[in-house]
């Protein structure tokens, strides 16, 4: 982005005089991260009241800052913008820019697996255009906006990343955005305590076509049949689905995994060998989104066969560590909710990769009131005829515990409420250079510091 403070001010619909009228070149909302040249945008909570860090916020560079009106005592020798509201300010200003852009923007959501499909589809594509993809977990009312405010005139491909937590949201990043393809990677059980069921998180998801372009397309998980009912209401929509199953309209065929990631064959759409450096039948899946972008586009296979081979996804998804011993580590430890969760174990139980076996699990947060139900039937899927040992993190993993005593002995299995140090102890006596070690929890439980030990 690169306007002038009266420009903006007319987004804003700001009618008076701009009488310093310097060019903006980003927005920030974080003193921390702000940059030379950008509009600062300062916000009013309980605890913290963002206009004490306007002065710093000039002082590291910024060249304009947004005030509230009913803010007291606005310094009088900066350039301000004078607004009812910093977070609907930041949402007209994304509005206005993105109607000014030519980029085709692709939105990914889902309960699982989101980052990394939009980690696979703009790394797949950036080979070839001009692609922007949303950083970190800017991903909600006000990371996107940001993120169609950094976006370069030229950029070609806008790769958004959509989260929710109720009903709602994602109709409104996906009205703002303006997507001419959207993806739902599949339906878990993320955010169960504020919708309900896994119905309605189909529901919540499925917002993505609000904004989608008349002649847009969605990519959705042909496997989940929670999303049939959506696409039977929408008969004009084009869609295509992806998956293991049959009737998907790109599938997977076979998958073979190693140290170095994943090969597999797909058909249906295209009927191609392909490989990625992650393992994970997952991320695999995950990967069919991206083909179908990349056909779309008009990527010949072997442009998208070189693409995917220099993938990187972002840390602690099916991340392949080596640890000093000559064990890996697979760090998954960014997220968990059941769908993931049982799909990352049913992967260690397949892989081939090393014959010892071993799970480190966390407590899977924001499940509502079934989440005991949840963490018991995650027993369901790990044996002692698979798995040599489990090691379990977090009040809630009590309740797998109890369930897994009677199937593995105290040498292994172990749980614990707060302390990885106790896990890591416990690990260092049983892994060695034939084991493979899964790593998995939610963001809260910071699994990953179970691994760190053994990267020394």
């Amino acid at each position: 982005m690169k306007k002038t403070l009266g420009q903006i001010a007319e987004w804003l619909q700001i009618e008076k005089k701009i009488n310093d009228n310097p060019v903006v070149t980003g927005v920030s909302i974080n003193t921390r991260t702000i940059q030379p040249g950008d509009l600062f945008i300062p916000f009013r909570g309980e605890q913290v009241n963002g206009h004490k860090f306007v002065q710093d916020a000039f002082a590291k560079g910024a060249t304009a800052s947004l005030w509230l009106k009913d803010e007291p005592n606005p310094p009088e020798d900066v350039p301000l913008l004078f607004v009812d509201s910093g977070e609907k300010a930041l949402q007209q200003m994304a509005e206005a820019y993105r109607a000014e852009l030519q980029s085709v923007f692709i939105g990914i959501t889902g309960s699982n697996g989101k980052t990394s499909t939009k980690d696979l589809v703009a790394g797949m594509l950036s080979p070839y255009f001009r692609v922007k993809k949303t950083e970190g977990n800017f991903n909600n009312e006000l990371g996107l906006p940001l993120t169609i405010l950094s976006l370069d005139e030229d950029t070609e491909f806008a790769v958004l990343e959509m989260g929710m937590s109720s009903f709602g949201e994602i109709e409104f990043l996906s009205n703002l955005a303006k997507p001419k393809y959207v993806v739902i990677t599949n339906i878990g059980e993320a955010h169960m305590q504020d919708l309900g069921s896994r119905e309605g998180i189909a529901k919540a998801k499925f917002e993505i076509i609000a904004g989608l372009d008349a002649a847009g397309q969605l990519f959705y998980d042909g496997d989940e049949p929670l999303l049939h009912p959506f696409i039977e209401k929408n008969p004009t929509l084009q869609a295509k689905s992806f998956g293991t199953q049959e009737q998907n309209d790109l599938r997977i065929d076979e998958i073979n995994f190693t140290e170095q990631g994943s090969a597999f064959r797909v058909t249906g759409e295209l009927n191609e060998e392909m490989s990625i450096p992650v393992l994970g039948e997952h991320q695999v899946k995950n990967t069919l989104a991206a083909l179908l972008i990349g056909k779309e586009v008009g990527l010949t296979a072997e442009q998208m066969r070189d693409a995917l081979k220099q993938i990187v996804l972002t840390d602690m998804r099916m991340q392949v560590i080596e640890g000093n011993n000559g064990t890996i580590f697979i760090n998954d430890a960014y997220n968990a909710a059941p769908t993931s969760m049982r799909a990352a174990i049913s992967f260690l139980e397949k892989s081939a990769i090393k014959s010892d076996k071993w799970l480190v699990l966390g407590d899977m947060l924001e499940l509502g009131d079934n989440e005991q139900q949840y963490h018991e039937d995650m027993s369901k899927s790990i044996s002692s005829a698979a798995f040599s040992g489990v090691c379990l993190y977090g009040p809630r993993m009590e309740w797998l515990y109890n369930k897994l005593v009677g199937e593995f002995s105290a040498e292994q299995l172990i749980w614990t409420v707060d302390n990885t140090e106790k896990l890591v102890t416990f690990l260092k006596n049983k892994i060695n250079d034939d084991t493979i070690v899964l790593v998995k929890g939610s963001r809260g439980m910071k699994l990953e510091r179970v691994i760190e030990p053994f990267q020394n």
